[in-house]
């Protein structure tokens, strides 16, 4: 069985080169052809840890290649897997036309029966608008050729991914028929085998559940950050309240740790698609518009966390470690950092910048501020003059830093850890003017 993934980016990339690894013979195809020549010489367009050697595994033992070439791989591929980028539209929706523009390319150079399997994130009734644009394309052509739409929504965690794509907690599957079915329990005969949870489902509810899971977890993010808020009013502490909800069976302790909001390229997205989706339809979604409104207020609260306890930041230096959403990721989509550095640079602070594999977006997200940031080596020259330091991203390597050290670098003394990575350590409230996220004062 011949496999085909359209789309390189995270998705299409870690999705393909995964079932390269499962031992099937896949293509990964991309129009961009600067990034398919960087992906043939070993270069990787992303940072996903672990993911450079499996590609170069699966390219060694000839199961992974990469084209630019549609017809080709439409042509040679049974299964075709649609995993290109969905992005919002000003108003929320999620952009189809990268997904539309493919179904019509498939519809264009079929030649037999197909299974095309909608891997990007879509709104509820794409799997129905791409059936029918394949079939406009072949009656175009004057050919009638059997094909299969099916919904296979991606689960996977930036800086988890492939552990993710290898070991799901569950494989959803929205099909119309057998023959489909059949021929995506093939494609994930190994997690089959592995006794992974399948479900199968109808096409629209498989496209649901991605979206419900997405702004469900979103929900529980801001809600916890709002007890963080209050936590901080009335002097409680809210990693303990975490904890002791986290031992609830019914809640889990995933997704409930305060910060300074998040970001990344799913939930987002994803929470402002189903909103839009649910307005449509007729149907308000309140729960998931407090979650997107929550979100944007904690960005917001954090700045005036800082300003309350520094007072005015003009002429101060920010030593700002971490600008990726999350760890072990160079995406900065909707990251925290993205509204914090440009409000302290607006009031006239300075910034002074460590990111492991942040500063690429970096510099072309924030540049209309580039004069006013530096972006320095390693955490120690960050905090080097600063008068204060704000830990935005816990990458491991802020986790041991020498607080020390830090503080005998550092012009003054505030310590901002806005991901609670310092909250158990005495030391740091020795050194420093300490202050958390939802702890008390």
């Amino acid at each position: 069985m011949k496999i085909a993934v359209v789309g390189s980016g995270y998705v299409g990339l870690v999705s393909g080169t995964c079932l390269a690894d499962f031992g099937l013979d896949v293509i990964c195809m991309d129009i961009d052809e600067k990034k398919i020549a960087a992906l043939k010489s070993g270069k990787m367009p992303i940072y996903e840890p672990g993911l450079d050697t499996l590609v170069e595994r699966n390219v060694a033992n000839k199961r992974l290649s990469f084209t630019t070439d549609m017809k080709y791989t439409v042509e040679t591929a049974t299964v075709i897997f649609i995993a290109v980028g969905t992005p919002p539209k000003d108003d929320g929706s999620a952009d189809l036309q990268y997904v539309l523009a493919v179904a019509e390319e498939i519809g264009r150079y079929m030649n037999k029966y197909t299974v095309i399997v909608d891997k990007s994130t879509v709104p509820v009734g794409t799997g129905q608008l791409v059936k029918k644009t394949i079939a406009d394309e072949l009656k175009k052509r004057g050919v009638s050729f059997e094909f299969d739409v099916v919904s296979n929504p991606e689960f996977l965690r930036e800086g988890h991914a492939i552990h993710d794509f290898t070991h799901p907690d569950r494989v959803v599957i929205g099909t119309e028929g057998k023959k489909a079915e059949e021929a995506m329990q093939k494609v994930y005969r190994v997690l089959y085998l592995n006794q992974t949870p399948f479900v199968f489902t109808t096409i629209e509810t498989a496209e649901m559940i991605k979206y419900a899971s997405n702004a469900f977890l979103a929900a529980k993010i801001s809600f916890i950050n709002e007890m963080a808020l209050l936590s901080e009013r009335v002097g409680a502490n809210v990693q303990d309240i975490a904890k002791a909800m986290g031992m609830d069976g019914r809640i889990s302790p995933k997704f409930l740790h305060a910060g300074p909001g998040y970001g990344g390229s799913c939930f987002p997205k994803d929470t402002k698609a189903i909103y839009d989706i649910g307005k449509k339809h007729g149907v308000e979604l309140m729960v998931v518009k407090a979650a997107i409104e929550a979100n944007e207020k904690q960005k917001q609260k954090m700045v005036e966390k800082i300003t309350t306890a520094m007072g005015p930041v003009k002429g101060k230096t920010f030593a700002v470690l971490g600008l990726t959403f999350k760890p072990d990721t160079d995406d900065m989509r909707d990251a925290p950092a993205l509204t914090i550095v440009p409000a302290l640079v607006k009031a006239g602070a300075t910034i002074r910048t460590f990111c492991p594999q942040g500063f690429h977006e970096a510099k072309w997200r924030l540049a209309d501020h580039e004069k006013a940031i530096t972006y320095c080596a390693d955490s120690y020259e960050a905090v080097t003059g600063a008068d204060a330091v704000v830990i935005l991203t816990e990458w491991n390597q802020f986790r041991g830093m020498d607080l020390a050290q830090i503080r005998s670098l550092m012009k003054d003394k505030f310590f901002f850890d806005l991901r609670n990575v310092y909250s158990r350590d005495p030391q740091v409230r020795e050194l420093f003017t300490y202050s958390g996220v939802g702890l008390p004062h």
